[in-house]
């Protein structure tokens, strides 16, 4: 039953990133924007994240300002946390955590995901943006990536106006850090 889920997994991320990917090359790809609680996404998010990688242990907890606001299109966004926080997930171990933080500095909101997994070599970090591009393609076979996921991420991160930077320690994890325009704080 795991590995049916997990191929049923696998072709659902498969058909997302393909059909993003041909609106991309099309020029249709374009986002709607609305003012959006980045507390109350990163929330809905975490809760269905950990639902499903409890079977491996894995947690994702957050941190966030409960009254940063950005224009967020939610359905593209979330493929672009979910896009990240799964490439930690086939990448980490058992009872391993993902940690997502979120400052705000200099109008800009800054979303910070460090994983514990197995770290991306220093020669491969150039290139990870790039379509089609696995790191150590035989890992990736057994691991499930496409090549595709993280360039979308990318495209989708610069259309909301902001970019995508990445660190890694082969051994010791990763850490992806997206930039964000904030546009204003509110009071409850």
């Amino acid at each position: 039953l795991s590995i049916i889920k997990d191929e049923s997994d696998y072709i659902t991320n498969l058909v997302q990133d393909l059909f993003s990917l041909a609106q991309m090359e099309q020029h249709n790809f374009s986002i709607q924007v609305k003012e959006v609680y980045l507390h109350t996404f990163l929330t809905r998010i975490a809760e269905k994240v950990n639902a499903m990688y409890k079977e491996r242990y894995i947690t994702v907890s957050f941190s966030c300002p409960p009254t940063l606001v950005v224009n967020l299109d939610e359905q593209r966004f979330e493929q672009v946390v979910v896009n990240i926080l799964n490439n930690a997930y086939r990448h980490s171990q058992k009872h391993s955590h993902i940690n997502i933080s979120v400052t705000e500095e200099h109008k800009r909101i800054s979303i910070t995901i460090e994983d514990e997994g197995e770290g991306i070599p220093p020669e491969d970090l150039p290139h990870i943006f790039d379509r089609f591009y696995r790191v150590d393609k035989a890992r990736s076979r057994a691991t499930g990536g496409t090549g595709l996921g993280l360039s979308i991420v990318k495209e989708i991160v610069e259309l909301h106006g902001g970019n995508i930077t990445v660190t890694s320690e082969v051994d010791h994890g990763s850490c992806f850090i997206i930039s964000l325009p904030s546009i204003k704080k509110h009071d409850y």
